[in-house]
């Protein structure tokens, strides 16, 4: 298929003439909500749009609880420091993810240890685990010891890539079998079921983002996902500066941080809430346009979800036939209008993880030199 074929298709479905990849939607209450923000002064951290916000977002995923932060990388790095993550720990993760997973368990001074993804996901496999947790590591009084490192290994942060879920439920099984606290990465998540469940409420706690080109967007923000009402009490407590309620004194009872989200950030979150399944159903739309545009194409193939889940298809995506026809693509469509972009560069070939630990990631090397993602905006006016 002729590279420009695909560009006038795009063009064609999303009627522009040049294509962002992903940019947020405002047709709903959004203007609305930041207004009464401004004529009631409350822009900062304190408002009723925060507490509406958090209680919004966990009926909808089926939480008991929500905390918000600033930022999706705040959230996995507080949720880390909860799940018990301390320096020298390991934390199993996978390569093919956004910078943000190991840089939170970077700032607690945590190792990542790189487990390959599966075929059907691109996300977190839970056979790769299986086979490295039963090579290399061994239980000691109720804990998981690499046996290579004597290091602890602490936690596990599978991540839903582009919205699609991971086998989340086998990951969890295993974690449980071998001592390990489950942290689930689903910043590109939201709106995304497994088996009926959604994304971020599998483990111990889940993480969201709210960035600028996500499905739903605060603008900039994050949170964390609870079925600990104890553990949400205390992580919103130390993400507000760890603060004593009083209504004159300024005391603290913990090193906390300033994680708190702004009123006006989260007006806007409750304001794109209302119309999530809308933004969901038309990226959804998009994903199967494009599933039947690529359907019979023997060079590329366009990535579609596996049973047993709704993926929100958060960025679209498709898998060129080698890393040559990759580079072709991403530099034709880009240079005729049509923005796309390849797979994040994989966390074990930057310098600051290039030395860390991993299975040997046949996979995500496969993905890394082949997928990319296509324009996968919300196609809603109003």
């Amino acid at each position: 298929m002729e590279f420009k074929k695909i560009t006038d298709f795009i063009k064609d479905l999303f009627q522009e003439e040049r294509v962002p990849l992903s940019v947020p939607v405002f047709m709903g209450n959004e203007k609305k909500y930041l207004n009464e923000c401004i004529d009631t002064t409350f822009v900062s951290s304190v408002g009723q749009f925060v507490d509406r916000f958090e209680k919004d977002v966990a009926e909808y995923v089926g939480c008991k609880r929500a905390v918000v932060c600033v930022s999706g990388t705040n959230a996995l790095h507080i949720s880390l420091m909860l799940a018990g993550v301390e320096r020298d720990d390991e934390v199993l993760t996978q390569p093919l993810t956004f910078i943000a997973t190991c840089n939170a368990l970077s700032y607690i001074g945590a190792h990542p240890v790189f487990i390959d993804v599966d075929m059907d996901t691109m996300g977190f496999s839970p056979s790769a685990m299986k086979s490295w947790l039963e090579k290399n590591a061994e239980i000691r009084k109720g804990e998981c010891f690499n046996k290579n490192t004597g290091r602890r290994v602490k936690a596990c942060i599978p991540m839903h890539t582009f919205g699609i879920p991971v086998k989340i439920d086998k990951l969890a099984e295993l974690c449980t079998e071998w001592h390990i606290e489950l942290v689930e990465d689903a910043a590109e998540s939201i709106g995304s079921f497994y088996k009926g469940k959604h994304t971020g409420t599998f483990g111990k706690i889940g993480a969201l983002s709210f960035n600028g080109n996500k499905t739903i967007t605060t603008g900039g923000g994050g949170m964390m996902l609870f079925n600990d009402e104890e553990l949400a009490t205390y992580a919103k407590h130390i993400t507000t500066q760890a603060k004593i309620p009083h209504r004159w004194e300024f005391k603290h009872d913990h090193i906390g941080y300033n994680y708190r989200m702004p009123n006006i950030n989260a007006a806007l979150g409750c304001a794109q809430l209302e119309n999530i399944e809308r933004y969901v159903q038309s990226k959804r739309e998009t994903a199967h346009a494009y599933a039947d545009f690529f359907r019979n194409n023997p060079d590329i193939q366009f990535f579609e979800e596996p049973a047993d889940c709704r993926s929100n298809y958060w960025l679209s995506a498709v898998v060129l036939k080698d890393h040559e026809a990759q580079l072709e693509f991403l530099e034709y469509t880009n240079d005729n209008g049509v923005m796309t972009r390849p797979i994040w560069e994989l966390m074990n070939r930057l310098p600051m993880f290039e030395n860390c630990e991993n299975d040997g990631l046949k996979n995500a090397i496969y993905f890394a030199d082949r997928v990319v993602n296509l324009p996968s905006s919300v196609r809603l006016k109003k």
